[in-house]
């Protein structure tokens, strides 16, 4: 109840403060729980790719954000678990899957830094990895607006169809081009979302 109500506190913040539209919302299952991949650009996009999500989510973010007590408290409080960049940690990966099993959803940005010119970056195989082993669908979030964000900017958060756990199905042991091609249809379909006129 009480995340439901600051959810809608916070798209009517964010409509004041961006001129901010909200597309694929129906593509959000409305059963079980589920990844959302997103592209990066800012430190609001935790909050922006969430406002139209009803379940409460988990967030990876870089252990940096951690050192400060005051603001470790505060993003801790909203789902944030510290990830350490660079460093492949399956301890990561099972807490990870730990949340979604525990009913909360899971949102990472695969491209594991935010983009410093708007274009969707390679990423990472962490979220297929996560994602195959839970047995979720995987839900591509693309964030889109021209240039620098700033009071009023023009943007799109657009909610792609989920990609389904029988097309994320990997082996027991899967080889790294077996991550690799499920990592590319993600980041594709996060592409196409982002590219897509405003």
């Amino acid at each position: 109840m009480l995340y439901t109500g600051l959810r809608q506190i916070l798209i009517f913040i964010f409509k004041i403060i961006f001129s901010i539209s909200f597309e694929g919302a129906e593509n959000l299952p409305k059963e079980g729980t589920f990844v959302i991949a997103c592209n990066h650009r800012s430190y609001a996009d935790p909050i922006l790719l969430s406002l139209k999500v009803k379940k409460r989510c988990a967030y990876m973010a870089k252990e940096e954000l951690f050192k400060n007590p005051f603001f470790s408290c505060l993003i801790r409080a909203f789902g944030a678990f510290p990830v350490e960049r660079g460093k492949g940690d399956n301890g990561i990966i099972d807490k990870a899957i730990d949340k979604l099993s525990s009913g909360k959803n899971l949102a990472i940005f695969p491209e594991g830094t935010r983009s410093k010119d708007g274009k969707v970056g390679r990423g990472k195989t962490g979220v297929a990895l996560i994602a195959a082993r839970a047995g979720v669908p995987v839900v591509p979030v693309g964030i889109a607006y021209d240039g620098k964000l700033k009071f009023r900017t023009k943007m799109v958060v657009r909610y792609g169809k989920p990609i389904s756990p029988e097309e994320l199905k990997i082996s027991d042991t899967p080889a790294p081009r077996e991550l690799k091609e499920l990592k590319h249809k993600i980041m594709e379909s996060i592409t196409e979302l982002v590219e897509k006129k405003i």
